[in-house]
């Protein structure tokens, strides 16, 4: 048998633009209608070895031609690379002006530097080397972070910067792990844009998070979300808190997360829900903060404090609310001030300033500018009157009122 020879050569286009020819070089295994040399595009030349007798096979042969360890290089108008694939076998199909790699292996480059290290199953290559198609088991890899995207189609678009995965996708990174209907990457910028159903799970801070578009922001460690989101905190692996709205940012390395538009924090322990239009929701010290006006409901007592703004510590079960500060009970009964402090484990609260506490059931009134109780029990010792004279009033309720 004779020994492979090497053998490489060109396709080319007339093209205007900033892609330069492609390369291919190859080993030709000996059959009759072999060698694609110099292969030109609208009204080009082409140089083609084949049999001496022409027939309608030939033919057919001349327009479907199969390479082996085939190499597939692309470079831009001054001669730096855009992608080079590696291949067991390739065809180049005159007609359609495409060439497909089988099993390819490559790199893609964006400025003469490697952004991605890929593998496939197929390559589908257009004549004017302005995009790259992958198909079947996509691996691609950026050596300079360690993310890895894995799809079944891949899409190269060197001139836009912009390199598609979709159908299937699962990124993985040290940081997050994400499934998507697509992803979308900037390479320059190392951005990911994730869409459709998208779940990205955090590693540290441990959170997950779920909405329609997502963007990570590698070099920022930072995710960033512009349409309705859920997150989800979890604490020795069950969820502690969720937080919900039509906008978030999460820092990764302050592990700090910005919910506006709607924003919403719901705790299980204990069961509360905070509602204000943005809060900041640290994730390391478990505190929420929100200079906004805030609405904190707690459902097991079934009481309802409104403030101007406000910052509650999760760990330490307590909320600091100022500004026309409305704590309202199940009874309609209400605690109004300019402070208040909530200790819910205590099931106590103490107001300051400007204090009015009224209760319905019996009908009472009273102020003060300090005040400590229970809301929810309608037990209130208001203190301090405006006259000067120290004064302390107990409410007392109705149950405790017919029993004496």
């Amino acid at each position: 048998m004779k020994q492979h020879k090497q053998r490489h050569g060109e396709i080319r286009t007339q093209r205007r633009g900033a892609i330069s020819p492609l390369r291919i070089y190859y080993y030709l295994l000996p059959f009759p209608l072999l060698l694609l040399l110099g292969l030109a595009g609208c009204g080009g030349t082409k140089t083609l070895t084949k049999s001496p007798i022409e027939t309608p096979q030939d033919k057919d042969t001349d327009s479907k031609l199969t390479f082996f360890a085939v190499t597939l290089e692309q470079a831009d108008d001054i001669g730096r690379p855009i992608w080079k694939v590696r291949a067991k076998q390739a065809k180049y199909t005159k007609e359609q002006q495409i060439g497909q790699a089988e099993s390819p292996y490559g790199e893609l480059y964006q400025d003469g530097k490697i952004v991605y290290q890929v593998q496939a199953q197929q390559a589908d290559i257009e004549q004017d080397g302005k995009q790259l198609f992958l198909k079947g088991n996509i691996v691609a890899t950026d050596p300079r972070n360690g993310t890895v995207l894995r799809g079944n189609e891949l899409e190269w678009r060197p001139q836009e910067d912009l390199l598609i995965v979709r159908n299937q996708l699962y990124g993985t990174h040290k940081q997050l792990q994400a499934v998507a209907q697509e992803a979308r990457v900037k390479t320059r910028t190392q951005r990911v844009d994730f869409f459709g159903k998208v779940v990205a799970n955090s590693m540290e801070p441990p959170l997950q998070m779920r909405t329609e578009h997502l963007v990570w922001q590698i070099k920022d460690e930072k995710l960033i979300a512009d349409r309705p989101v859920q997150i989800d905190h979890y604490k020795n692996n069950k969820i502690s808190d969720r937080g919900r709205g039509d906008a978030a940012e999460v820092n990764l390395k302050t592990k700090i997360a910005t919910i506006t538009k709607n924003a919403q924090i719901e705790l299980l322990e204990p069961p509360m829900q905070i509602a204000s239009n943005s809060m900041t929701w640290n994730l390391n010290t478990e505190t929420v903060i929100t200079n906004n006006p805030v609405r904190i409901f707690h459902r097991a007592e079934n009481v309802t404090v409104t403030a101007n703004q406000g910052e509650f510590k999760i760990p330490q079960k307590i909320a600091y609310l100022t500004g026309n500060v409305n704590g309202v009970g199940e009874r309609r009964q209400s605690l109004k001030s300019n402070a208040l402090t909530w200790f819910l484990d205590k099931k106590l609260v103490e107001a300051q300033g400007d204090v009015v506490y009224i209760q319905v059931d019996p009908p009472m009134t009273f102020t003060g500018e300090k005040a400590i109780g229970n809301i929810q029990k309608e037990n209130i010792i208001v203190s301090g009157g405006k006259s000067g004279n120290r004064v302390v009033t107990e409410i007392i309720p109705k149950e405790r009122f017919e029993s004496q």
